[in-house]
């Protein structure tokens, strides 16, 4: 069984998504002790409860009696199934979290798999629907036949609501992680060292209908224009307002690279909009970050590094650039390197992953 430490690193969820996607995937059972520790209420929340308890129909995961605050979690899993799951977070625990430890499994179920998601589609310290759909899945669909992601509805903090539809096609369903290494290795290693040629630069400002009449997106949108009005290329930022339970938004943007005639490269930015804070400060902070990165000359933000690392390691001899090297990078990669044969190296910038 595959020991680990919550505490490790930024010692935050991460470490249990990572780990429960990975050990879905290899067939490995693991328990992780001190979970989540280093934040101010430790334990499980909301959305690693609802990530286990779809894994638990997903795969037939059997674990510990847990609850919400559980700091140990013993996790045994079984066979992947394909089919339709609907997942509740019941509050405004965030969509994308819960995403990080379904999809990577569910992309080698033996058939595809819809997840119909309820919960927040933005919010602190997480990545936020939108950066999923346009920055994350471009670089992970090459593992796949087909995979989509549709907002069917906007929901912010507190009381979330928010409604999220995830398709998966596979493309091979293998119990034998041979199998699967050998197919993930036949596909194009991850080279990203440097972005290419920036074209455009898209994005969407959404926010709840309650703050239409102060033009709350617009603004943020100008502002955000202004900060990029170096960059001389086409930008499309779309302005949506919704229905929600509770006031909020964010601003999402994304510049849109070619490499060698290859345009799906994506680096991305995004600011969420919070009481007292106006809508040109947030604007001009989304701007200003994807400026910093487009600017920085390396290929992948840090937000996306985080995120690709696992399905990094399933290619050893890729690589990858970054303005950045985080902790819940380097969380990933602690548990990366337990469940596959593979090792790291980490330079100032560079991430190599290499076999063991």
């Amino acid at each position: 069984m595959i020991i680990l430490d919550g505490s490790f690193g930024e010692g935050g969820g991460a470490l249990v998504r990572t780990a429960l996607a990975l050990s879905t995937l290899t067939g490995q059972e693991f328990k992780i002790t001190n979970i989540r520790s280093n934040r101010p209420s430790p334990g499980l929340k909301a959305q690693h409860l609802q990530a286990i308890n779809a894994l638990k129909q997903i795969c037939q995961a059997q674990t510990n009696k847990i609850d919400l605050g559980s700091t140990e979690l013993h996790f045994s899993p079984g066979k992947i199934k394909a089919g339709i799951y609907d997942i509740d977070i019941g509050t405004a625990g965030s969509i994308s979290l819960l995403l990080q430890a379904l999809i990577l499994p569910c992309m080698f179920a033996p058939g595809k798999v819809t997840l119909n998601i309820t919960g927040g589609t933005c919010g602190k310290w997480q990545a936020p629907v939108e950066y999923l759909q346009n920055v994350l899945l471009p670089y992970i669909k090459k593992f796949v036949e087909r995979i989509e992601l549709k907002i069917i509805k906007r929901g912010y903090f507190p009381v979330g609501g928010g409604k999220v539809k995830v398709e998966i096609w596979p493309q091979v369903n293998s119990e034998d992680p041979a199998v699967i290494s050998l197919f993930c290795n036949s596909l194009s290693k991850y080279e990203l060292e440097h972005p290419g040629k920036l074209e455009q630069i898209r994005g969407i400002v959404n926010v709840s209908a309650d703050l239409q009449d102060k033009e709350v997106a617009e603004r943020i949108k100008k502002a955000a224009e202004g900060s990029l009005k170096e960059f001389d290329v086409a930008k499309t930022i779309r302005v949506e307002y919704s229905n929600t339970p509770s006031t909020g938004g964010e601003i999402v943007l994304w510049g849109v690279f070619s490499r060698e005639g290859d345009v799906n490269h994506f680096i991305g930015s995004s600011t969420l909009v919070e009481r007292g804070k106006n809508s040109e400060t947030i604007g001009q902070e989304a701007g200003q970050e994807l400026k910093k990165e487009i600017l920085s000359g390396f290929a992948v933000d840090p937000y996306l590094a985080d995120q690709i690392i696992p399905f990094l390691a399933l290619q050893p001899g890729s690589m990858i650039t970054t303005s950045t090297i985080t902790e819940h990078c380097l969380t990933n990669v602690y548990v990366a390197e337990h469940f596959l044969p593979i090792g790291f190296k980490i330079g100032k910038n560079k991430i190599i992953v290499e076999s063991k």
